[in-house]
């Protein structure tokens, strides 16, 4: 048994796959002088297969997925025409005699070392898109097909040392049952695939490629972090009776998806979804979300080669609404910077400090061109949402100031005067402001008069209250939701809320889980944004427990002085309360 991070709750027994990488690091024998030509059209050749590959694999998703999920393949193609990365290949061809695949082999170490020095963990993910436009060119090179999914029998377990947008696509329809990463994190590429298909994963297990092989029968265990190779018949006839257990409960929740989220004592709350683009929105309306609390824009950008036009963004806008439950959206601005970037906003230089740096709303202020492109995106796709009976609301994130909320107001109304001096369509949206900078926490008295709703990123603020990057190993322990001094600032936000009567959304990753969900809903909470798939597991929640009981239990554990005390509270009251919800929660 090995312990990893526990980044998508329940419990799956399968076929390992192992993925391994498909290069092959060859021996780095010199070519002979009459050779490099050969090898140089060999490079060429295999270069013009990749983007090949990469043209149709982007065309098969936006048919079956939409433009923004098959859009990183464009982002591939970029990489593989970028100058320097040819360039470089070809140099050591010529120069070095390296055979092409040693070039690429060298060319993936430098940039491995490259990457291996940044703080910066979208960078670090970044190296993943590197890598799989890399073995793609290997694979063209060792004449051998990109890598499929295998035809083994019966459910399967991925196991990579990290997991890649093309393991993604070619998962398809296979039974995959769980996912075990040698790294990543909670909010890494396999975490939120698996979180966003509802597949047990595991995190982080260190050197779990030299433990397991393909077609060795694997337990991923994603509420408690375990994985359990080659278990013997006891082990494993009792995890494939918490697998029925977790399936079968799944399957339940899922079919109440039209019921009402309403507590024992009859009151109604909203339980909503974060998205990233339309297949998420579709799995909002299929799991039973009331309406898309927030739509992160950033995805559109990180997925597109350039700044994405006007029209570009009001198309994804619309696609986005239609595809979303009763299409009511808040879409949330630009949030980059931190820990995603893209190129085209001039990140020349690594910050000390980036989440605390030049990011989110003070990047889109520095760049007032761009930012009321996306305003004057959004407004357009309120008119059309309006048209069609849906609704949007507009948010901002990281906001630290009143001076912030003052510029912002100034800049909307010039954007809606343009755009009717235009003609063009255009509906007055409430405006709403994220809830993530300790500062605005303190100061939300004086911020909510000038604002029409709330939303609490809890993700962010948590990270900040406690000064610790939750991606760090070394302190992500510190990140916790149930925090004795989160609980006091979320208290506080929420009161302050109720007090001047602004709705008020929490939308971090607390909202989905069991524990931190009840004390939310003590503190006054009526209105919760998660992950498409944990909305049936809280809606099940919600019909077992009545808000004086929430109360009641926030009030005890805001009494205790540790995280751990307040942890084993809560696991004894949930225990209580609904008994299955621990198989639905992860660690």
């Amino acid at each position: 048994m090995r312990r990893g991070i526990a980044v998508s709750p329940g419990v799956a027994v399968g076929t390992a796959y192992c993925i391994h990488t498909i290069l092959v690091d060859p021996e780095r024998s010199r070519l002979e002088a009459e050779d490099v030509a050969a090898e140089l059209d060999a490079y060429q050749s295999a270069r013009e297969k990749t983007i090949a590959d990469l043209r149709a694999m982007q065309s098969k998703v936006e048919r079956q997925l939409g433009h923004q999920e098959a859009a990183i393949f464009a982002v591939h193609e970029a990489i593989l025409r970028d100058r320097d990365f040819t360039q470089k290949v070809q140099t050591w061809i010529v120069e070095e005699r390296f055979t092409a695949a040693a070039s690429l082999q060298r060319l993936l170490e430098h940039y491995s070392y490259l990457f291996a020095h940044t703080h910066d963990s979208y960078l670090r993910e970044r190296l993943n898109d590197v890598r799989d436009v890399i073995q793609r060119l290997s694979a063209h090179l060792n004449a051998q097909t990109v890598p499929r999914m295998p035809s083994l029998s019966g459910p399967l377990i991925l196991v990579a040392d990290e997991f890649l947008p093309s393991h993604a696509v070619a998962i398809g329809t296979t039974d995959v049952r769980g996912i075990v990463t040698q790294t990543g994190s909670r909010t890494s590429h396999a975490a939120i695939i698996a979180r966003g298909r509802g597949i047990p994963a595991v995190s982080g297990v260190s050197g779990i490629l030299k433990h397991v092989k393909t077609g060795d029968t694997i337990i991923v265990d994603g509420r408690e972090g375990q994985v359990i190779v080659n278990p013997d018949a006891e082990v494993k006839s009792a995890f494939r009776k918490l697998e029925r257990e977790f399936f079968l409960l799944k399957d339940q929740l899922a079919a109440n998806r039209d019921q009402p989220a309403r507590t024992v004592d009859g009151v109604e709350l909203e339980l909503l979804s974060n998205i990233n683009g339309v297949t998420d929105a579709e799995a909002a309306v299929a799991m039973g979300a009331a309406a898309v609390g927030l739509f992160r824009t950033e995805y559109l950008y990180l997925t597109h080669p350039s700044i994405p036009s006007e029209e570009e963004q009001f198309e994804a806008y619309c696609r986005i609404i239609d595809a979303s439950p009763g299409r009511r959206v808040t879409i949330r601005t630009l949030d980059i910077g931190g820990d995603k970037t893209v190129p085209y906003f001039g990140h020349h230089h690594q910050e000390a400090n980036p989440f605390l740096g030049w990011r989110s709303i003070r990047l889109s202020f520095e760049h007032p061109e761009f930012f009321n492109t996306q305003i004057r995106a959004i407004l357009r796709a309120a008119a059309y949402a309006r048209q069609h009976d849906g609704h949007v609301k507009l948010m901002f994130p990281m906001i630290t100031t009143i001076e912030e909320i003052h510029r912002l107001r100034a800049m909307m109304r010039r954007v809606k005067q343009r755009l009717r001096r235009a003609r063009k369509p255009v509906a007055d949206v409430p405006t709403g402001i994220m809830i993530e900078v300790p500062a605005a926490a303190v100061s939300i008295r004086s911020m909510l008069p000038l604002v029409d709703f709330v939303s609490i990123g809890s993700n962010d603020l948590i990270q900040y209250l406690m000064a610790a990057d939750r991606d760090n190993p070394k302190v992500s322990h510190l990140c916790q939701p149930i925090a004795p001094a989160v609980l006091r600032v979320l208290t506080d936000v929420i009161s302050a809320c109720k007090e001047m009567d602004k709705p008020v959304t929490l939308c971090g990753e607390m909202a989905g889980q069991p524990s931190s969900f009840v004390l939310l809903l003590g503190m006054g909470l009526r209105s919760f944004s998660m992950s498409p798939p944990l909305v049936p597991s809280i809606k099940d929640l919600t019909r077992n427990i009545s808000v004086q009981q929430a109360e009641r239990i926030l009030e005890h554990a805001l009494k205790l002085k540790t995280t751990s005390q307040i942890k084993r509270y809560l696991t004894e009251q949930l225990r209580r309360i609904s008994p299955n919800i621990e198989m639905l929660e992860t660690a």
